[in-house]
């Protein structure tokens, strides 16, 4: 639901005058006015691996696994990211910024664990814990299919073609599976909150950063999502930020500022 609530909301908002004003801030000298045939393909092929293949994986996988265990594993979404994006798109970065990455990443596992290893049982959680890491392999896929798009000028019809037609293909599933579709009213707010922003202007910023940076570079800064929900979780939920986690956090911000200082000088 969160998927299509995100789509319906860039449909929407494309249809305003402000709609148009976000792609012209957006617009920048390699964009692509004309979106092809082979362009709507690449968009089903993301749609499949993203939007319905990687949830579907990841959600099973939750079912059979632990949150220790999901947490670190959720981490192989940038690894694969960026190993397709060298191998396949030929990205490559300075010997600086791989070291960038590298303390980003090594941050983000700690931020996530809470350098709490022991608590890791991935031999005991197999199938739970393949599933996870299969969502990441599809999440990564995904990310370099849209490098393609993220040229078009009319991203904002690209994402809301991926969320809805990916969500819609959820709630089918669901509808098939005979899964509850009983929601608090409470929730309501909620769904349409983090479906619009969460989801909707979190999918159109990234875009626009593969346009920008490319594959390798804006998969590995997005696993920063991870301290972001550790601090708003500290901030609103009054859940424990331990010193483990603000060494890692720093870890993470000067990984991110090694990349975008040399990064620019390339």
């Amino acid at each position: 639901m969160i998927y299509s609530i995100g789509g319906l909301f860039l449909f929407s908002i494309r249809l305003t005058p402000l709609g148009d004003r976000i792609l012209s801030l957006l617009e920048t000298p390699e964009t692509e006015r004309k979106i092809s045939a082979n362009d709507f393909r690449t968009l089903a092929f993301a749609i499949v691996c993203g939007s319905v293949g990687a949830p579907l994986l990841f959600l099973n996988g939750l079912n059979q696994t632990t949150a220790i265990n999901a947490s670190l594993l959720l981490n192989a979404e940038s690894l694969f990211t960026a190993l397709i994006a060298f191998v396949f798109l030929s990205e490559r970065g300075t010997r600086k910024e791989y070291l960038g990455m590298l303390m980003l990443l090594i941050g983000v596992v700690f931020v996530t664990t809470n350098g709490e290893f022991q608590k890791l049982s991935l031999m005991e959680n197999v199938t739970g814990n393949l599933l996870v890491v299969g969502a990441c392999l599809f999440w990564g896929i995904e990310n370099n299919l849209s490098k393609f798009l993220s040229k078009k000028r009319d991203i904002m019809l690209i994402i809301g073609l991926r969320c809805f037609i990916g969500g819609s293909a959820l709630l089918a599933i669901a509808f098939v599976v005979d899964a509850s579709f009983s929601i608090p009213l409470i929730s309501i707010p909620y769904l349409l909150f983090v479906g619009a922003f969460s989801v909707a202007f979190s999918m159109l910023s990234y875009l626009f950063a593969l346009r920008k940076i490319g594959s390798m570079r804006a998969g590995v800064i997005f696993s920063m999502s991870s301290l972001f929900g550790v601090v708003i979780a500290f901030l609103t939920l009054r859940e424990a930020f331990t010193l483990i986690q603000l060494v890692a956090a720093t870890i993470i911000v000067l990984g991110v500022y090694i990349l975008y200082l040399y990064g620019k000088r390339k």
